[in-house]
């Protein structure tokens, strides 16, 4: 597993997920906004389903990355790192990251699929708003905080150091 380009233990893909929620983030909330305030609803669309797959495809290269060649050797040198054990930092910081990504997964993907076979083409309100607004909002707060929790799992796995 190639190693990252942040200067960190993380590899290759995990620098490359941790670096795309710092820009998937600000894209995802200009695209609410383009839909809430602007009224551009087939650029919100647009950009969901682009957000969509290049999550998808990065997650999924990262996913497998993990399984081939695990995370936990690049662990070891941090001070939070307790090898063979469920019970310390970074783990306990995965499994809080790991709560909120797996469920925003799903709620995205019901989200985006809802979408596309209940909104009209050009895109445009109907009677599905109201929950599509509702979900959408679920699955943002989800990102922000599948974000926010990776980003501690990625300080305290591949940046904290021995004092």
């Amino acid at each position: 597993m190639p190693d990252g380009f942040l200067g960190t233990r993380g590899s290759l893909m995990i620098d490359v997920v941790f670096v795309a929620m710092f820009l998937v983030l600000p894209v995802l909330y200009w695209s609410i906004y383009t839909a809430r305030v602007g009224r551009h609803y087939p650029f919100h669309k647009r950009l969901q389903l682009t957000l969509g797959i290049v999550l998808l495809v990065a997650v999924s290269a990262f996913e497998l990355e993990m399984r081939l060649f695990g995370w936990q050797h690049r662990a070891e040198l941090s001070p939070y790192w307790r090898a063979g054990r469920w019970n310390d930092v970074v783990d306990g910081s995965l499994a809080v990251h790991l709560a909120c990504a797996i469920p925003t997964f799903f709620i995205w993907v019901a989200v985006i699929v809802r979408a596309v076979r209940t909104f009209p083409r050009p895109a445009a309100p109907n009677t599905h708003s109201g929950s599509h607004r509702m979900w959408g909002w679920m699955a943002a707060i989800g990102m922000t905080l599948t974000a926010t929790t990776g980003w501690v799992f990625y300080w305290l796995a591949f940046v904290a150091s021995p004092i």
